[in-house]
């Protein structure tokens, strides 16, 4: 693994960790709510052994990225994807988000669509996703709080029976918490929800709370079943790359194996 300091259109440092040799398809990964991109760690080995160069910014504030301005937005962190694809892959890449990173995936493609071959989305919430979810984000991601209150709520909202939840007790940043969320707010989801400009993988944890069964196809409903694509991947719940980190790399390996071949 590398790691690169980009410098940002706007003053700040953008750390970038990349692995995988200088050629191959690009692709990203964003982290989901109050976490860094190290999640990802053995998911990207298995996305290079696909094949892909691995590129992970880390989100600001967290690793050696600055700390956001307090007038960040969606926008603000699609152009630092935008100028990680551009300042290390040749040409347009995959860009996956993880839960709360889909929405930076999806502001990415409407704001930058020549940096972005295809969009997916990892663990998406429904479009409304049922009450009470948040809360429990909350409570997992205090460490204030009691450690069997916060497995309990991991259990609850992000990982399937079975599955071991303990391994998302570390990994949190809630102090970023409030910044975060104002900045979700803008683009409105109603302005990025409806569009995309690159086709798309939805992959969805069988047991996910935060995406019902009743909701699977709102996605591709939407944007229509030739720009969506549709895959659950069992034994899995919301946090879904520590639980089934195999499945998801060979879900998206034989997905971006049916895309346009990029251009020599």
């Amino acid at each position: 693994m590398a790691s690169h300091l980009l410098d940002t259109a706007d003053g700040a440092q953008l750390e970038v960790l990349v692995d995988g040799r200088a050629g191959d398809p690009g692709l990203v990964l964003l982290p989901s709510s109050q976490r860094d991109s190290l999640d990802f760690d053995e998911l990207v080995q298995r996305l290079v052994g696909h094949g892909f160069r691995v590129l992970r910014p880390q989100p600001r504030g967290m690793g050696r990225s600055s700390p956001p301005p307090p007038d960040f937005t969606l926008h603000t962190l699609a152009a630092d994807v935008a100028q990680a694809i551009e300042a290390v892959v040749a040409g347009p890449a995959l860009v996956a988000g993880h839960a709360f990173g889909h929405f930076i995936a999806r502001v990415t493609d409407l704001d930058h669509p020549a940096r972005v071959r295809g969009v997916i989305v990892l663990a998406g919430a429904a479009r409304s996703f049922p009450p009470g979810l948040s809360q429990a984000l909350d409570i997992a991601a205090d460490p204030t709080q009691a450690r069997e209150r916060r497995l309990q709520s991991l259990r609850k909202a992000f990982f399937a029976p079975g599955n071991d939840a303990s391994v998302w007790l570390e990994g949190w940043h809630p102090q970023l918490r409030e910044l975060y969320r104002r900045a979700a707010a803008v683009p409105a989801k109603d302005r990025w929800w409806p569009v995309t400009h690159a086709p798309i993988l939805d992959l969805q944890g069988a047991q996910d709370p935060w995406r019902p069964p009743a909701t699977r196809d709102e996605l591709k409903d939407c944007l229509g079943e030739e720009r969506v694509t549709v895959r659950t991947i069992a034994g899995a719940s919301h946090a879904l790359i520590p639980e089934q980190p195999a499945a998801v790399a060979d879900a998206i390996a034989a997905w971006a194996g049916t895309l346009r071949p990029l251009s020599p």
